[in-house]
């Protein structure tokens, strides 16, 4: 399912959560659960694993991470400011002391020149105050490639949030 590279990065993002003390969450849109299951792939997860969201629409969104409205009025679904409510909002809404949160265009249509297709927003917080965001444009690369070089940003950005 996989790439060995993909599953090494989780491998040692989990390791790496266990050396540290860390419990994982993901708010997953562009991806729809690929970075949760890249964490799940891998046997004995479950020890830093807390929990994901997919919130694929603007409801889910405000549904289950507390997005708000007007954020998401205001510039959409795939900005800086997204992002960072939802990895904030999936730390509320969990036992996670680190949360990673995507949200992105994927392709092959929904682009535009403001908001091409490659463009991902993400963002990691941490229960000890560190935010960070990431902007990606990947490129309009193909839809699968969109959403797996945004598996392996992601799981990076946990790594970073931790050391």
């Amino acid at each position: 399912m996989f790439s060995d590279d993909i599953i090494k990065l989780a491998a040692a993002t989990l390791q790496l959560a266990r050396d540290k003390g860390f419990h994982l969450a993901t708010a997953e849109s562009c991806t729809g659960g690929l970075i949760m299951a890249a964490l799940t792939g891998i046997a004995g997860s479950s020890d830093v694993v807390d929990r994901g969201f997919i919130t694929y629409t603007n409801r889910a969104k405000m549904d289950m991470l507390g997005v708000s409205a007007e954020t998401l009025r205001i510039g959409g679904a795939v900005t800086q400011e997204t992002a960072i409510a939802m990895a904030k909002g999936a730390l509320e809404k969990s036992s996670a002391n680190a949360a990673v949160s995507v949200t992105g265009i994927a392709g092959p249509g929904g682009g535009s020149t403001e908001k091409p297709v490659g463009l991902v927003h993400m963002a990691c917080a941490s229960r000890h105050g560190i935010t960070l965001h990431e902007k990606h444009l990947f490129g309009n690369i193909g839809r699968d490639k969109v959403r797996e070089a945004t598996v392996v940003a992601a799981l990076t950005l946990f790594q970073k949030v931790m050391t």
